[in-house]
C-alpha cells in the first residue's frame, strides 16, 4: 500500500490547512485511516484516526480545531486544521491499519505554524 501526502505548509498561528493522504496499491480492506504528527525532539504521537465504522479519535490537544474526515470510494483521508498553534509544527505522517493486521505509513509532510 502507498500513501501519498499532501498539504503541508507554512502558515501563521491562528491560520489554517488541510492535509490528504490518497491510499494505492493492494488494499484488501482498510480498517482506519489517521495521522500522527512527530516535533522537533519528541515521539510520533495520534493526531485523529477515523475507522472504516466511523468512529474517531482525536489527541486531546487538538480536540475542536481539527477535523478528520474519509472518502472512502477514493480511499483518501483529510486532516482539517484551524487556529492552528505553534505547538502543532510538526511533520504529520498519514497511516493506514488494512487487511489482517498489516499497516503503512507515509513519506511525511512538515506542517510550520509561525509568525
Amino acid at each position: 500500500v502507498q500513501l501519498v501526502e499532501s498539504g503541508g505548509g507554512l502558515v501563521q498561528p491562528g491560520g489554517s490547512l488541510r492535509l490528504s493522504c490518497a491510499a494505492s496499491g493492494s488494499i484488501f480492506r482498510i480498517n482506519a485511516m489517521g495521522w500522527y504528527r512527530q516535533a522537533p525532539g519528541k515521539g510520533r504521537e495520534l493526531v485523529a484516526e477515523i475507522a472504516t465504522s466511523g468512529s474517531i479519535d482525536y489527541a486531546d490537544s487538538v480536540k475542536g480545531r481539527f477535523t478528520i474526515s474519509r472518502d472512502n470510494d477514493k480511499n483518501t483521508v483529510y486532516l482539517q486544521m484551524n487556529s492552528l498553534k505553534p505547538e502543532d509544527t510538526a511533520v504529520y505522517y498519514c497511516h493506514v491499519e488494512y487487511g489482517l493486521g498489516s499497516d503503512s505509513w507515509g513519506q511525511g509532510t512538515r506542517v510550520t505554524v509561525s509568525s
